[in-house]
């Protein structure tokens, strides 16, 4: 017999070890099934389990096991990324605490200690994700630095530099100066920051007392400026078009030029242009041959461009001079306060600094043309579709992709030089000497590039490296391409944009034909998730107090397309409540000897409650089955939820129990052996959402052999009962009106009433009459009676009406609630929620507040709205039966 008591701490580690000790996320490449295939967004090794990973991992692992479920040789490929950046930062900051750096030990030994580092702790995102109960083949689980794709990083890279998409270029970059490394977008956070515009007055060479005045939030960058810019179209300006100023302080002269970047309506419509300060300000540079001139050093401290009093400042201290002494001069025109954006790094906390310097680029523009077809034709298809905008924004704008990295950990750029700077680029060492005698004639000594490559360039190949390539595995054949990529959207850019570029150029195909993109996980309110809010919901901590299926079946059924999971504990705690609920219903089968029968047909059965579970169920499964399909998560979990809690439980059970209790003899013995199968579909349909307790019940409650994650989704077409359906659900609509009557009266859940049916169809007379004791029962009345429908209006007065179907429903209150005194009760509930709704119209009536105030506050009015309009509603229906209206 089942515990009275369910314990997912003790349930769910037992369960997991034995899947894994049983090969059971296994994939067989040499199976004759047919391939189903996710590629793991692998986490940082440095990482450990947030939410938005509980969010992805759940609904990759749903649709995995419901995919093994389906007959299909499921291959969920696993494995983490070796995170560069964030991965030397950890190792340094533990060698800080031994009072060395990396500089102390060197390049070759500051690796080996990460390679120690990874093997001590990197196995913690892992760990947790085994917690969270994913179900991916980790024997196949891959680390990027792993030597297979370390091979197939070369390969790529020699490959790309030989077609002349991978190049070496000055051009701006990302630089951290406390890192000393170039950064891609996604480790910079923009911060707002109050400060100030400065405008400074450059004079117009050749005209005495003529200035053109331009606006900077960074005045130190003047002293690298190459040019004044204007638009075309500002009158303003047209005459002095292709005229110099002499720049302040530097005291270069440099051109005005016309530029559409320059906005007329913003400022004076005059801007400074430093090319090799800011990225607009390099495009324009590139648009008119402007000098590039570098004013920082990689510590972001002035360097010897700038006059010889500025040299060696450090930016901030360089910003106070140079508005000392324009002041002095007498150019200083105004400064205003001012609000805007800075970059920051998101790891070294100080502000980026965009430095012109020598990197490795990807010719990302060519690369994306193939990628965009492969949308634009629907070889691989967003969902939702309107993601695919945002996608085809990036790549149709697409920059090139700084892929150096001047940090050790990663994978080292595969170049050499030779004496005089020129570099060879091979996979080996071996080749590249090979590759340098034959260009000087005669053996050299190399020197190895000592940048290494941007993460997102080894990540960007994981749907193949993974699997084998460069060499022709026969997982590659196999499992390549995937069939979904379930990911956020902010990274669409950085891994989905790469992975369809590489694998395209690489493989021919796209490396996935779905991508699924959810939403982000935010807390009850609909803010973002934060430390400095206090509102991070830790999922581990979730798992420990209600169990992991509670946590992922609630992340599920939040998971609409398009919408953000708003989150909170109370959520979980409900969903751990249905866990209970399934738990005690299979408590009720056991207790009733519903056990499983060998061989039975559900087709066979004859009693109407019978037959209409059986359909049921039939649609259930169909139901969660198609909506898995089409990464409708939420209808997934929500349309087992009501199957389960509501048809099944609150109604099939409650049917059953007369049959249990008291009925003949076959009609018993059917009805345990419906129950035992319905049941047996149930945890079936729920076991790709909640797979621990689901597993447990199927193990318990009948000696079986095998795991349930490894039997076959039902297949129950053919099992739909139209008669059945329309007599069952008959008596349920009856019963939940009355039910529903009932509380909105305040009628004493005690309390015995009559009701009189009039008008009903000669066909539901029948059902009636055979269900009559079910709906006494269930309704909580002492009298259940069909009149004539004229009959009705001797008793309607201080009575509650109701209509179901054609049928009209009356049920007399005047011995059972004081009629006046709940007319007032509804009557005053009613203008208090009339006024709550006036007071939120006025407030989304006003634009201003929809202007201003933050979008999640605009949504929560707008839901209550909702909630206090479906009230009233009920209230006002409420009144009407009392002749209150």
């Amino acid at each position: 017999m089942l515990d009275k008591t369910y314990r997912p701490a003790e349930v769910e580690p037992k369960h997991y070890q034995r899947w894994e000790e049983a090969g059971a996320f296994a994939a067989d490449v040499d199976s004759n099934r047919s391939p189903y295939t996710i590629m793991m967004p692998p986490p940082n090794v440095t990482g450990s389990l947030h939410m938005g990973h509980a969010l992805t991992f759940t609904l990759q692992d749903a649709l995995i096991r419901h995919r093994r479920m389906t007959n299909r040789d499921a291959l969920w490929q696993p494995g983490t990324d070796h995170a560069g950046i964030a991965t030397q930062m950890v190792v340094e900051r533990r060698l800080e605490a031994e009072n060395v750096s990396r500089h102390d030990l060197g390049r070759d030994a500051f690796i080996q200690r990460v390679w120690e580092w990874k093997a001590e702790s990197g196995g913690t995102i892992t760990s947790q994700l085994r917690r969270l109960g994913a179900s991916p083949d980790w024997a196949r689980e891959r680390f990027t630095m792993d030597e297979g794709l370390s091979k197939a990083v070369r390969k790529v890279f020699v490959t790309l530099h030989r077609q002349g998409l991978i190049y070496r270029a000055k051009r701006l970059v990302n630089w951290d100066p406390k890192l000393h490394t170039a950064i891609s977008d996604l480790e910079v956070e923009q911060r707002e920051i109050k400060s100030h515009m400065w405008h400074f007055k450059y004079p117009v060479e050749g005209m005495p007392d003529t200035f053109i005045t331009v606006a900077t939030t960074r005045p130190e960058t003047m002293l690298g400026d190459s040019a004044v810019a204007v638009h075309p179209d500002d009158e303003r300006y047209t005459a002095l078009v292709g005229k110099m100023v002499r720049l302040p302080i530097v005291g270069r002269l440099i051109p005005i030029v016309a530029d559409e970047y320059s906005d007329p309506t913003k400022g004076t419509g005059a801007v400074k242009i430093t090319p090799a300060h800011d990225f607009n300000d390099f495009q324009v540079g590139t648009r008119h041959d402007l000098p590039l001139i570098n004013i920082f050093d990689r510590d972001a401290r002035t360097n010897d461009a700038v006059p010889e009093g500025y040299r060696g400042l450090d930016r901030y201290d360089a910003r106070k001079k140079v508005v000392e002494e324009i002041e002095a001069l007498g150019l200083l025109d105004r400064i205003e306060p001012h609000t805007h954006m800075v970059p920051y790094g998101d790891r070294s906390g100080v502000v980026i600094e965009p430095w012109l310097t020598d990197q490795w680029f990807v010719d990302a523009a060519t690369l994306a043309k193939p990628a965009i077809e492969a949308v634009e034709t629907g070889k691989t298809r967003f969902v939702p579709k309107h993601w695919e905008n945002t996608y085809y924004e990036w790549m149709r704008n697409i920059q090139p992709w700084c892929i150096s990295r001047q940090i050790w950990w990663g994978h080292q750029v595969p170049a050499w030089y030779g004496p005089d700077g020129t570099f060879f680029v091979e996979e080996t060492e071996t080749e590249a000497k090979a590759a340098a005698a034959a260009h000087y004639g005669h053996d050299v000594d190399l020197v190895r590039d000592t940048d290494v490559l941007d993460t997102w360039f080894s990540s960007a190949l994981w749907p193949f490296s993974t699997l084998g390539w460069p060499d022709q595995t026969p997982e590659l054949a196999r499992y390549y391409p995937g069939d979904v990529l379930v990911t956020g959207f902010d990274i669409i850019f950085f891994w989905v944009a790469r992975m369809m570029m590489m694998g395209l150029h690489f493989m021919g195909d796209v490396p996935f034909r779905d991508i699924y993109i959810h939403a982000l996980v935010r807390d009850e309110k609909g803010q973002k998730m934060s430390k400095s809010k206090g509102n991070i919901i830790d999922p581990l901590v979730l798992i420990e107090k209600f169990g992991c299926d509670a946590l992922r079946f609630t992340l599920a059924a939040l998971a609409a397309q398009g919408r953000d999971v708003k989150l909170s504990e109370s959520r979980v705690e409900g969903y751990r409540n249905f866990a209970t609920k399934l738990w005690n219903a299979a408590r009720f089968c056991q207790m009733n000897e519903c056990h499983p029968v060998a061989g039975f047909d559900p087709k066979s059965v004859k009693e109407t409650v019978n037959r209409w579970i059986v359909s049921k169920t039939a649609e259930a499964s169909d139901k969660v089955g198609t909506a898995l399909e089409t990464y409708r998560f939420d209808a997934a979990a929500l349309g087992a939820y009501h199957f389960v809690w509501g048809t099944f439980c609150d109604w099939y059970l409650e049917f059953a129990k007369p049959i249990l209790s008291g009925g003949d003899e076959a009609a018993r013995a059917e009805t345990r052996a419906t129950a035992a199968w319905v049941l047996d579909q149930i945890l079936h349909i729920l076991h790709p959402l909640m797979p621990f307790i689901t597993e447990e019940l199927w193990q318990q409650i009948a000696t079986r052999k095998g795991e349930l994650m490894l039997c076959a989704w039902p297949a129950l077409a053919g099992l739909e009962d139209a008669a059945a359906n329309a007599e069952m659900d008959w008596v349920v609509r009856v019963v939940s009106t009355v039910r529903t009557v009932r509380s909105e009266m305040n009628v004493p859940p005690s309390a015995q009433v009559d009701l009189l049916v009039g008008g009903l169809a000669p066909a539901r007379s029948g059902w009636l009459s055979t269900h009559g004791d079910l709906i006494r029962r269930l309704a909580r009345c002492r009298s259940l009676e069909a009149i004539a429908v004229e009959a009705l209006d001797g008793h309607r007065t201080g009575a509650a009406q109701m209509v179901v179907d054609e049928a009209t429903l009356v049920m007399p209150l005047g011995d059972i609630i004081d009629i006046a005194k709940e007319r007032a009760r509804l009557a005053k509930d009613l203008a208090r929620l009339d006024g709550d709704i006036a007071k939120v119209d006025k407030k989304l009536g006003n634009a201003d507040f929809i202007a201003r105030a933050p979008e999640e506050v605009v949504t929560e009015q707008r839901e209550r709205r909702e909630e206090w309009v479906a009230s009233a509603d009920r209230l006002r229906q409420a009144l009407e039966y009392l002749g209150g209206v």
